[in-house]
This record gives structure tokens, sequence and C-alpha cells, in this order.
């Protein structure tokens, strides 16, 4: 028996049947050259139900009983039933995009069992343009985003030629990383030393944001500020899913001509489509919503486990002014970036689990009701691969993120970049957020603003 890390725990004690706590995402493939999109699949089948030596992290499930020892503990399953989580599915007629994300929207909102190792792999054919989907799940509390990206790269190859293309849970791909050598009796009494001094830190570095939060007038606290809006209700376990994709190219030139990140820029988009879409619903607040922005704290090799702070940000959706408002957004994040900078690993995770601390809260009744939130939502991006990826010469052609919709938090978005596209993932409340899509279209206009303003330096 292994036990869990607490963050891996919270995961599955705010885990209710209205909010699942699995994230996901759906991967799109050209079959190659003379290949069916039913051969592909039943390639990726074969290779994926054949490969029996599963890694340990997709053997891991709650420890028995699951209801008690199961939130603060793991064990291990010696078997896979790949019947059951490996599933084929063909998509109705005709075939559409359409019929593809509502696939996902149905199957998002469903709970993983916790009586099996928590993650599921479909498998999808039947679409009209040829190409197949991967739609995978995997439950918060084993993985963050950035830890299920990095494990469907790791499967893939930059070789359009290669044949070597397994399933991620392959213990053979995390064997062709280069082993870290072992931390030395020293270097684990150093760490151990740092650990306690960052600890030691926590006051001195809580006294710092408060500091900020009095000198910098851009900086969001962790301290309830949100204005009360449409996002911020209960929610049923119904889920809607957009998507769509961008060229990287596009938000690029805005950046630079800008002078801003990339991740500004996406901000700025979401910003922009938020106050369109809360205008069309007439529900638009006098305040600015606040962003919770995840930021990543992994290492380059780091493959496993939730390791993430994150910040708060102003979106300025009370600036109509499309040149202003990024402006205010950068100069918000920028701030909240510097006091970042400034703590210790240990004590900005502190800082983030502060920023995220509602969240703990929001199953209890009454709590999303009349206690203000203190963010409106989570906007997160997540690099993913810089040049063209393949499984067995079949091309990556997308890759869009299916995060966590919560009590109190009806609406998440997150990005996924690649070599040539910004994957936008929409999950919504299906019941509490009509016509989500109509967030894909508002996210389109605020690029041209955007665009426009770029011109205009």
């Amino acid at each position: 028996m292994q036990y869990m890390p607490v963050t891996s725990s919270i995961f599955l004690l705010a885990e209710t049947r209205e909010q699942p706590m699995h994230v996901g995402g759906l991967q799109l493939f050209v079959p190659r050259a003379g290949q069916t999109s039913a051969d592909l699949a039943e390639e990726v089948i074969e290779a994926f139900t054949s490969c029996a030596e599963v890694h340990p992290l997709f053997r891991k499930r709650p420890a028995p009983p699951v209801t008690m020892l199961g939130n603060f503990a793991w064990t291990h399953d010696d078997e896979i039933d790949f019947d059951y989580h490996v599933r084929r599915t063909v998509l109705p007629r005709p075939g559409r995009v359409r019929e593809l994300l509502r696939y996902v929207s149905l199957n998002h909102g469903t709970l993983l069992d916790r009586f099996r190792p928590m993650w599921e792999i479909h498998v999808i054919e039947g679409l009209e343009d040829g190409r197949v989907a991967i739609y995978s799940k995997i439950h918060h509390s084993i993985v963050d985003g950035v830890s299920a990206l990095r494990l469907l790269q790791r499967m893939l190859s930059p070789d359009p030629d290669d044949r070597s293309g397994s399933a991620p849970w392959d213990p053979a791909l995390v064997a062709k990383r280069q082993p870290k050598p072992a931390p030395s009796l020293r270097s684990r009494v150093s760490s151990l030393a740092d650990a306690g001094l960052q600890v030691a830190g926590l006051a001195p570095a809580a006294a710092k944001v408060a500091v900020a939060a009095l000198r910098k007038p851009d900086f969001v606290p962790p301290v309830p500020r949100a204005p009360r809006t449409i996002l911020d209700v209960a929610i049923g376990s119904a889920r809607r899913f957009a998507a769509q994709q961008w060229e990287i190219a596009r938000l690029r030139a805005v950046s630079q001509a800008l002078e801003i990140t990339l991740n500004d820029v996406v901000v700025a988009m979401c910003s922009g489509a938020l106050r369109s879409y809360l205008i069309d619903q007439d529900a638009l607040p006098d305040s600015p919503l606040i962003a919770a922005v995840p930021v990543s704290m992994h290492t380059d090799d780091d493959t496993e486990g939730n390791a993430v702070t994150a910040i708060l940000v102003d979106l300025a959706t009370d600036e109509s002014d499309p040149e202003r408002r990024p402006r205010r957004i950068v100069a918000s994040a920028r701030s909240s970036k510097h006091v970042v900078r400034g703590l210790r690993p240990l004590q900005a995770l502190a800082l983030g689990a502060a920023n995220f601390a509602p969240l703990a809260f929001a199953t209890i009744p009454g709590v999303v009701q009349y206690v203000p939130p203190q963010f409106n939502i989570i906007i997160s991006n997540v690099p993913g691969p810089s040049e063209q990826l393949y499984w067995n010469g079949a091309r990556l052609d997308g890759v869009y993120p299916v995060s966590i919709a919560m009590e109190g938090l009806a609406l998440n978005i997150t990005v996924t970049s690649t070599a040539d596209h910004v994957n936008f993932g929409l999950i919504g409340a299906r019941a509490q957020l009509p016509r989500l899509q109509r967030l894909l279209t508002h996210l389109d206009t605020a690029l041209e603003e955007l665009e426009k303003v770029a011109h205009t330096r």
C-alpha cells in the first residue's frame, strides 16, 4: 500500500456525482497514405490491448475500502481489464465534428470506477473526413494536465516512418528517457533542510503577499473579490464540450507586436470572448471577472503527479476598449508572477493552495450560493509538442484538452499548443451555460480585435 500526497487526496475528497474530478484529452489523427480510418482504429486497439506490461501509474487505484482509506492511499492491480479500459466507438452519421464533441460531452460527465485503475481510452472512428480520434480520461488524483499531455507525447514520434507505436502505459517508453542518478545521502539531507527552511518561510511568504496586495494595485490577492456571475453557480453532472484551433502564427504575431507573451494573448482572447458571451446572456457584471491561471512547476523530465501553483488575474471584462483591456490583463498577470517568482517552490505551492482554497468548500451546501467567489473561471495553458508528431505514421492533427467544471466554476477553458496551432478546449455545465459553442465565435472575434490593435502599432 502506498500513501498518496495531499494534492492527490484533495481531488478524490472533492469528487461528487455532480463534480467528476478527471481530466481528459481529445487527439485527432490523419491515417498514413493508403490506410483507412478503420485500419488505423484497429491498429491502435491492437497495439493498446496487446501491451500487457503496464506502467504502475496506470495500475494504481484507491486502496480498499475506497470510501475511507481509498482517499488517502493507493493500491496496485496486477492485471488490467483492457476490454473495459480501452473502448472502440463508431460515431453516428454523418460523422461531423459536432457528433464527436457530443460523444465527448456525454462521456466526460460520468464518474470513473474507483474499484479499477481510474482511466479510460476511447478510440473513435466514423468521422466523415477520415480522421480517427482518441479520447482519454484519467483521474486528476493521478496526473495533472501537464503530466497527461506528456504521457501522450511519449507514445508519439517525430519520424513519420517510425512503426514502433505503442500504448502510453508501455514501461519501455519510460525507459527511453535518460534515468536520473539516485540522490546521495548528502543531497537528501540538503533537500530536507531546504524544505524545512521553506516551511519556516511560509509566514514571511504570506507577509510578502500581503505587502504586494497593498503596494501593487494590479496584484490580485487570494481574497474573495470577484463579482458573482452565471459562472459561479451550483451545477449538475451533465457537460458540454466545445473545441477549436487557431494558427499559432496569428497569436505569435500579436504577441510580438504588443510585446506580450503568447499566454497573455490567450488570456486576452478568453477575456474578450467571456465579455461578449455574458453580454449575449445579459449577464455582464460591472466589476471585472477574475481568472485563476495555473502555473506548472514541473521540471523538464518530470512526467508524473501534480505539481502546480496558481495566480489570480484581473480579466478586465468591464473594459470595452479592446486596446486598453489587454494592457490591464498583462499588468495584472505580471504583478502576480512577480510575487510568485519571489517565493521558494514550497511557498509558491502554498500560494496556489490559498488561491484554490475555495474549491475545497464548494460542495458544502450553501457555500456557492452565499460565499463571494474568489475567482470566476480557470484558464489553463498547457504547452504541447513543438514539432509534428506521428503514431505509426498517422499524423497528429489536433490536441484538445478536456478539463473539469466544478461547483461554483461552471466553465473551464484549457489551451494546448502544438507545432502549428493553439487548441482551445471548453468544458461547461450543460444546463447552466446555454449555447456554449458561441464562445468559440467570440474567441475568434477577440483574436481579430487583438490583431487590429497589433496592426496599429
